[in-house]
């Protein structure tokens, strides 16, 4: 079996490369940097790997492979980090007009012990060197609430 990449393959190679992120998030009043590796395997998925420092203190590694699946018709992938056990299963959609990825997941939920909750990561590619990622989640009332900001810039 040999994937061939397709357009929606192609658009995660924009990701590729070195990156720097500065974050800001909900409770957090300072904001937050670090690295991001991005390196495409085989031309049809990406994995980004990512290195800071978290917020009051204490250093951070995350893991983003995403793809698109063909028979889905959607983007897929997951995201695992060091500060916790869960294991994120994302699955999405491309809004060309935006040149925005919506990436949706359930995980454990940060306002409620035991519960699981519904989140949303959403890359927004603004320029070549440039490109945005929200973070998500839903609230009771059925309304998203952005908790977390990462502004990621090209280094090469």
């Amino acid at each position: 079996m040999q994937a061939e990449p397709q357009a929606e393959h192609q658009w995660l190679e924009q990701l590729i490369g070195e990156w720097t992120y500065e974050s800001r998030g909900e409770g957090c009043p300072d904001a937050w940097t670090g690295t991001e590796s991005v390196r495409s395997i085989g031309g049809v998925w990406v994995q980004c790997e990512g290195r800071g420092e978290m917020p009051g203190g204490g250093s951070a590694t995350m893991m983003i492979t995403l793809g698109y699946d063909p028979l889905k018709g959607r983007y897929v992938g997951t995201w695992i980090g060091s500060m916790m056990t869960y294991f994120w299963v994302y699955e999405g959609d491309m809004d060309s007009e935006t040149n925005t990825l919506t990436l949706s997941a359930e995980g454990p939920s940060f306002t409620e012990e035991g519960k699981m909750g519904q989140y949303r990561d959403i890359i927004q590619i603004k320029s070549p060197d440039h490109h945005v990622m929200t973070s998500h989640t839903l609230r009771e009332d059925g309304t998203w609430h952005n908790f977390m900001t990462a502004d990621y810039r090209r280094v090469k």
